[in-house]
């Protein structure tokens, strides 16, 4: 975005132009409490070869993943993304092309999220899809948005500790000034103890509770079980999956999911530093009119040609906001794209080849660090393509990656971050793109830096 300075002499013609004497008056409407009454404390101005000559030093600080060799996990993944994914997406008619709004200029756009949408019930088993948010995190905030304002009228949400943290902290954020009450369910031993969730539920009646599976932990959870409890204690079912973990793992629409979220990273795009990504909201037809963002439908035009419109948009620029589910203003559109193309391109035995290949590669990992690196998994319960290890203390799992680090590799994920009771563990994640050297190197790396550490004078 360029640069447009104004001089104090255009900062008064603009406000002669619309009629306010001043600045202060210009922002009256917004109340005094939330005002900034001084100055901002910034350092002093550079000029513009200073200023970049910084922006690069900053920018040089970063390491992109694919000078290392990844074992990061924790919502998101380096899986194989096939050439196909990348020459569609970068087709011009859809890399530059804006948000419909004039449905009928922009079939093509349409075509894709109709196309999208099909692909995402056919994956969860679930009715629809919107054609797609921001992230998986947001995707999880609405959706439990949309279990508040369904017809139970109940304002708690229950939500067990091994979800996603950032995702929590984002659900925390939007019910921030809502009257909602976050019932955090602890799970000590890496998964939802039913008969502790059974306890919660009996206590006070939950509009919606969320389970994510696999749980960040990578650990699998008894989701027929647990959806069976939820609903007859009246509740909605909120499910956070992993899209490749579908390959293998029952459809969450198949053992009784109400709400499906989800982040689509893993479905075509680049771990990027974090962005931009693809959240995925799918649901049952009976939370049609509870769903944000846009709904693409396929229809036929005078002619009889088969064509597609925006069927449903309760967004607050088409409806009375009081009305409106959403202030989602845009879709991932790219993303989604590229998901659609990844979906398409691997169909269901690819994606099940994909999963597979994760499993196995993890549990073998898992089994040679336990082994020959003497670490412990933090926890006994059956996982997919992630699992947590425990070392001695927190000061050994930094000194671990860091070193790990040095040698070119992404080890994996200090939990001390989020779980201080699991300070002295971390989590690994294992993909398809993992090779056996890759990890043979990863074992030995780490049960070298463990011996060294361990031969160090106390």
């Amino acid at each position: 975005m360029a640069y447009l300075p104004q001089t104090e002499d255009e900062v008064r013609a603009m406000l002669a132009a619309i009629g306010v004497p001043d600045v202060n008056a210009l922002f009256a409407g917004i109340p005094s409490d939330v005002q900034l009454k001084r100055r901002l404390d910034l350092p002093p101005a550079l000029s513009e070869l200073e200023l970049t000559q910084h922006l690069e030093h900053l920018a040089s600080e970063n390491q992109a993943c694919h000078q290392f060799t990844c074992f990061l996990g924790g919502g998101c993944y380096d899986h194989f993304i096939p050439a196909v994914v990348d020459f569609v997406a970068s087709r011009s008619e859809f890399y530059t092309s804006y948000t419909p709004y004039q449905p009928e200029v922009s079939q093509g756009n349409l075509q894709a999220f109709f196309e999208y949408q099909t692909l995402i019930t056919q994956l969860t088993g679930m009715d629809v899809s919107n054609a797609s948010m921001y992230d998986g995190a947001s995707a999880l905030a609405e959706a439990v948005l949309m279990a508040l304002g369904s017809q139970t009228g109940r304002r708690r949400v229950v939500m067990p500790e091994n979800v996603h943290p950032e995702y929590r902290a984002v659900v925390a954020t939007y019910l921030q000034h809502a009257t909602a009450e976050i019932v955090l369910l602890p799970t000590p031993g890496g998964v939802v103890d039913p008969s502790d969730l059974q306890h919660v539920l009996e206590k006070s009646p939950a509009a919606c509770v969320v389970l994510q599976q696999p749980n960040f932990f990578g650990c699998v959870e008894s989701a027929s079980q647990i959806a069976e409890m939820v609903h007859q204690a009246g509740a909605i079912f909120i499910t956070v999956v992993d899209p490749i973990s579908l390959g293998i793992l029952r459809r969450p629409g198949d053992y009784g999911a109400d709400i499906v979220v989800a982040e689509g990273q893993p479905l075509g795009l680049p771990m990027m530093w974090g962005g931009p990504y693809l959240g995925i909201l799918a649901c049952r037809e009976a939370f049609l009119r509870r769903l944000p963002g846009r709904l693409v439908g396929q229809t036929t035009d005078r002619r009889g040609n088969r064509c597609w419109v925006l069927t449903l948009q309760t967004r607050e620029q088409h409806i009375r906001r009081e009305k409106a589910t959403s202030n989602i203003c845009t879709n991932q559109g790219l993303m989604a794209l590229r998901a659609t193309v990844y979906l398409a391109a691997m169909g269901s035995r690819g994606l099940r080849r994909v999963a597979e290949s994760c499993l196995k590669k993890a549990h073998q990992l898992q089994q040679r660090l336990c082994t020959d690196a003497r670490f412990r998994p933090l926890f006994s319960k059956p996982f997919f393509k992630e699992f947590a290890l425990r070392a001695e203390s927190a000061d050994e799992v930094a000194d671990l990656l860091e070193g790990a680090g040095h040698e070119g590799f992404f080890a994996g994920l200090p939990l001390g971050r989020w779980y201080p009771q699991h300070g002295d563990a971390f989590l690994v994640a294992v993909t398809e793109k993992r090779t056996e050297e890759e990890m043979e190197q990863l074992v030995r790396i780490l049960g070298n830096l463990r011996h060294a550490q361990s031969a160090r004078p106390r």
